[in-house]
């Protein structure tokens, strides 16, 4: 079991997961609470159950999948909407995330979650870590990576936490901002050393 729990954090296209990847290939035991929030809607669950029945069927997919998109629509217009799901799939999340870190066994492990600091999750965890870019970085990657329009990628970006919210959360600061991959891996490495470290005084 992990004594330490690290949360990673960071906006859209700030790198979480080139960084995550380096932290597991050195065996690190990550929890991604996007993983975690896609399975508790998974078909047959009970969320996904209340959802239609709120929502209704056309929510559905012929697959009998949630339909993300057009969810997601729904609750970008509608505040009612938003709070009726978040106040649904956020105790179920919560719940996964502390069985899962519970569950881990490397010295530390570490609980990727892209909503850390807007979905209130601080609490669970010890230490956070903030994969940290300029905007017009974030903008940049993004744009290269995903379909979406500058425009649709901005307001991504407004609805996140500002980069100096996240930055008066972090105990620790990744700047992923160049392109030198080396760099980043050393700050990995470094963290990496002093998560064991203090990890083993717990």
């Amino acid at each position: 079991m992990s004594n330490l729990i690290i949360g990673l954090t960071g906006g859209i296209g700030s790198g979480k997961t080139t960084v995550t990847n380096m932290f597991q290939a050195l065996d690190i035991d990550i929890i991604d609470a996007d993983i975690i929030a896609r399975e508790v809607v998974a078909p047959n669950s009970y969320a996904l159950e209340k959802i239609v029945e709120h929502f209704g069927n056309n929510y559905l997919t012929e697959q009998g999948q949630l339909n993300r998109a057009k969810l997601r629509s729904t609750i970008f217009s509608s505040q009612d909407a938003k709070q009726w799901l978040n106040n649904l799939l956020h105790p179920l999340i919560r719940d996964e995330i502390i069985k899962q870190t519970k569950a881990a066994n490397s010295n530390y492990c570490i609980l990727v979650a892209p909503l850390l600091v807007e979905n209130n999750l601080l609490h669970l965890v010890d230490r956070v870590l903030v994969i940290d870019v300029e905007e017009c970085t974030q903008l940049k990657r993004t744009l290269a990576r995903d379909t979406s329009s500058a425009d649709e990628i901005k307001a991504i970006m407004a609805s996140q936490a500002s980069r100096e919210q996240r930055l008066a959360k972090a105990d620790d600061i990744i700047n992923n901002d160049g392109d030198n991959l080396a760099q980043v891996q050393q700050q990995v490495s470094e963290l990496n050393t002093t998560y064991h470290t203090l990890a083993a005084k717990l």
